[in-house]
């Protein structure tokens, strides 16, 4: 039984909420203080106000002191490329000198190199690296993932990738939410068919993985010289029979209609948006697609930040994501991830909290189970060493979590 009873918190930051939440609701971070949390087999039962008696035995629960800390929601970082094989460090050297992202994709680098190391190595070897980069990202707060394939670019790989999040999935604490991405680059074998390379994708990896039921969500890579409108249309129609939730890497390069394309489809969200249109914004917020953000990347390749201040404005549903991968952005840093979202994008720190909490497991269409500390919902917690959130932009870089909790269960302990 995971019985667990935290109290004397000096804020319960419980973004209480069972959707995502858009425009000013992202300020509404219903903090309950000096409160306490019950979590009984597994699942949040109590949420008690200050002088609330506890109505159970405490004998019966592991107990958790947690004055002068705070309580939030554990972590959820819904845009990550966590499973892959080999590093890209010279491309990040080819970067620093001016290189751009797409001039080095053309000489053969980028997700086309991480192809290469991906689909030689081995099964365990792809568990052992995603492992460690899932305790990582345990320690940092993050208790549900989104996972990404695209990295095999054929049948065997791409199965691969999606085999080993579902074995990491059933072991390891953070949970796990599978996206097929087969549209992420095109491979060298295909080059000059991608029209052919998006009918492979739909006519035998898509039913290969929903039989296989390894992934919940497609995604591609709508782009500038990747993938047009009109494929990424094709494709994500056609997943959308196979009975797939879809996703879209858009108006990341260059403003290009996927925005505009991730509304007109009812998409679960859209990823990057560093270019994303005046209109793309409106439609978007108009038709409840979760904009997914991700300043680690802008970060790391040194580009212009998302609008993350205008599309909340324009009332957006607005996430925040870490895009862990080997080559634009290789890091999980929560505590740079707050900072560069308040910072740089202009988001309230009460914003940010609401983006990688519920409205991250919106854009995992997991906002019914987990994001917010909620009766009924799991019991999946981060407790700080400090006592307000406030603190997760405010001291700049620093790990902050003492504690993280994983369905009632302390699974880490962090020596702060």
């Amino acid at each position: 039984m995971n019985n667990l009873i935290i109290k004397n918190a000096e804020q319960v930051v419980t973004c209480s909420g069972h959707k995502g939440k858009r425009g000013r609701e992202m300020r509404e971070l219903h903090v309950v203080e000096n409160g306490t949390v019950v979590v009984t087999n597994g699942i949040i039962s109590h949420v008690l106000e200050q002088g609330k008696p506890i109505p159970m035995r405490e004998d019966e629960y592991v107990v958790l002191d947690a004055t002068g800390k705070s309580l939030l929601p554990g972590f959820v970082d819904p845009h990550t490329h966590f499973v892959f094989g080999g590093y890209r460090e010279e491309e990040f050297a080819w970067r620093m000198r001016g290189d751009s992202y797409m001039e080095i994709m053309n000489r053969g680098g980028g997700i086309v190199n991480t192809t290469r190391a991906t689909r030689e190595a081995t099964e365990e070897e792809l568990m052992e690296s995603g492992r460690q980069r899932l305790n990582a990202m345990l320690r940092l707060g993050i208790t549900t993932v989104e996972g990404k394939s695209g990295y095999g670019l054929d049948r065997e790989t791409e199965l691969k990738q999606l085999r080993v999040m579902r074995r990491l999935n059933d072991e390891h604490p953070v949970d796990i939410m599978p996206t097929f991405m087969g549209a992420h680059a095109t491979p060298a074998e295909w080059k000059g068919r991608e029209d052919e390379f998006i009918d492979f994708n739909i006519r035998e990896m898509f039913p290969l993985v929903a039989r296989e039921q390894l992934a919940e969500a497609v995604d591609i890579f709508c782009e500038e010289g990747v993938f047009t409108i009109e494929q990424s249309r094709r494709y994500l129609l056609a997943a959308r029979e196979q009975g797939f939730l879809l996703k879209i890497h858009a108006d990341e390069i260059v403003s290009f209609g996927g925005a505009e394309l991730a509304a007109e489809l009812g998409c679960l969200s859209a990823d990057h948006l560093l270019q994303a249109s005046d209109r793309g914004i409106r439609a978007m917020a108009e038709a409840g697609v979760v904009a997914t953000l991700l300043p680690l990347t802008a970060f790391s390749l040194r580009e212009a930040y998302a609008r993350g201040r205008a599309m909340i404005d324009a009332g957006c549903m607005v996430a925040l994501a870490t895009d862990l991968n080997p080559g634009s952005s290789f890091t999980a840093s929560v505590p740079l991830l707050f900072a560069l979202a308040c910072i740089y994008m202009e988001l309230t720190p009460e914003e940010a909290v609401t983006a990688f909490t519920i409205n991250s497991a919106a854009a995992l269409n997991r906002a019914d189970r987990v994001g917010s500390i909620d009766v009924g919902k799991q019991g999946d917690l981060v407790l700080l060493q400090f006592p307000s959130y406030k603190f997760l932009p405010y001291h700049v870089g620093m790990n902050i979590v003492d504690t993280v909790i994983k369905r009632g269960e302390i699974v880490v302990k962090n020596d702060l």
